[in-house]
């Protein structure tokens, strides 16, 4: 059995100054800035949610802008296993860490490790 939850809300940029984005959204979505450099390359910002809610991540990336979401699991194989039996399909495994994933409808989303050390609330069970 692994486990599943929706993970993170990641908003990509296309822009060259992910201050301006974080600014933007930060004060648009009524959430305080938590780290406006999370992997201290300037690619990443996070704001500040509860611990029952989504991470909400700002990405800097070279493709038009979108929002997609993350799914965390105990078990990368098994939900990526899981997605692809439901109609998903792999695109690519990035860094070995995470699998980006296009669903039957064409949305692409990413399956993740755990993001947060409490990986309870919101926990779905998969046999």
């Amino acid at each position: 059995m692994h486990h599943s939850r929706l993970s993170s809300i990641v908003i990509d940029c296309d822009i060259d100054d992910l201050d301006v984005a974080t600014a933007f959204w930060s004060r648009a979505l009524g959430k305080p800035v938590a780290d406006p450099d999370q992997d201290g390359d300037g690619r990443y910002a996070e704001l500040q949610t509860a611990p029952d809610e989504p991470i909400i991540v700002l990405q800097k990336v070279d493709h038009a802008s979108r929002v997609h979401l993350d799914i965390e699991t105990d078990d990368l194989d098994a939900e990526v296993a899981r997605l692809e039996n439901l109609g998903a399909r792999r695109v690519a495994l990035v860094h070995d860490r995470w699998w980006v994933m296009e669903a039957p409808s064409g949305q692409r989303f990413c399956v993740v490790r755990p993001q947060r050390a409490a990986f309870g609330p919101h926990l779905n069970r998969w046999d």
